[in-house]
């Protein structure tokens, strides 16, 4: 027998070819859960409950619907209506949407009408109302905005003609005579909203206006596309949320390696509570610039405050 074709040199090719198989297999599976079902295919109800200390008011429960993302095979018409049947589902006692209707990829095999996912939002459904604001792609895909450097916004125009009132640097007063008590909704425009050079954009929110117009001390809540403005967010509001980021997308033991975000992984995803401040990024439901979703499942965000 020559050196080196023995068995144990055949069970040794043997063991590296099935090595090799099962790494190729491996591969195939993992690229076809996160660029397939995990962003096309699931949907979980992320729930928390939380006690912040700026809350004066009673038991409250907020469903959060963020980054849609509009557009098929991943976010079809038929799934945007399980989406709203499964938030209306859990009884919320008002439904926020936090921006970023359209696609903000480039993978769409087939586009989803503004005006058709802004009919659908509107079957959206509780007792204190559907309140929505405008992310930075609801800007970036409307050219007459961006020509015009700034509004009127097309999304917000369909949502309001549809009957989903959009906050833009605006509040309104909530609650009187329920359990929760009285308390503020406010809507920043989007801090990314119009394209001024190569990567650049100039923001159309005015967060010391929106706060303007909170008139009375009643608990207030903060609506804001992107987590970014956080830090700038005063403990005059006891809460508040944002989208955007989409938990990275990829997000393994609560670590993003990418994050849409100045801050990184700060306020990349979930509850983020700062001194008396409380801030809740939802991971969203729609995909950004790759469609691939792994360990970031998408998500419809019910908050429950407790008094």
């Amino acid at each position: 027998m020559r050196p080196g074709s023995g068995p144990s040199n055949a069970i040794t090719r043997r063991g590296f070819l099935k090595g090799l198989l099962a790494t190729a297999l491996a591969a195939i599976v993992f690229s076809l859960y996160g660029f397939f079902i995990e962003p096309a295919l699931r949907l979980r109800v992320r729930r928390w409950r939380i006690r912040p200390p700026r809350w004066t008011g009673g038991p409250l429960k907020i469903a959060l619907v963020a980054d849609l993302h509009m557009g098929e095979p991943y976010m079809s018409l038929a799934r945007l209506r399980r989406i709203v049947a499964r938030t209306n589902a859990l009884g919320a006692d008002i439904v926020l949407i936090l921006g970023d209707l359209e696609a903000g990829h480039r993978f769409v095999t087939r586009k989803v009408t503004m005006e058709d996912t802004a009919s659908e939002l509107a079957k959206l459904g509780a007792p204190l109302g559907v309140w929505a604001i405008l992310g930075n792609h609801d800007w970036w895909h409307d050219r007459a905005a961006q020509a015009r450097g700034g509004g009127p916004n097309r999304i917000a125009g369909l949502l309001r003609a549809a009957g989903v009132p959009v906050l833009q640097n605006d509040a309104v007063r909530l609650g009187e005579g329920t359990a929760a008590g009285p308390f503020w909704l406010a809507g920043l425009d989007d801090q990314l909203a119009i394209g001024v050079g190569d990567m650049v954009f100039r923001g159309l929110d005015d967060l010391p206006g929106t706060l303007g117009k909170l008139t009375d001390d009643a608990p207030a809540i903060l609506l804001a596309h992107e987590p970014d403005i956080f830090p700038k967010v005063p403990d005059r509001i006891a809460l508040t949320f944002s989208g955007h980021t989409h938990g990275g997308q990829v997000r393994l033991f609560g670590w993003s390696p990418w994050v849409p975000s100045a801050y990184g992984n700060r306020f990349a995803y979930g509850h983020v509570r700062e001194g008396d401040r409380d801030l809740i990024v939802s991971g969203g439901i729609g995909c950004s610039i790759v469609p691939v979703r792994l360990g970031m499942v998408p998500e419809i965000t019910l908050v429950e405050i407790a008094a």
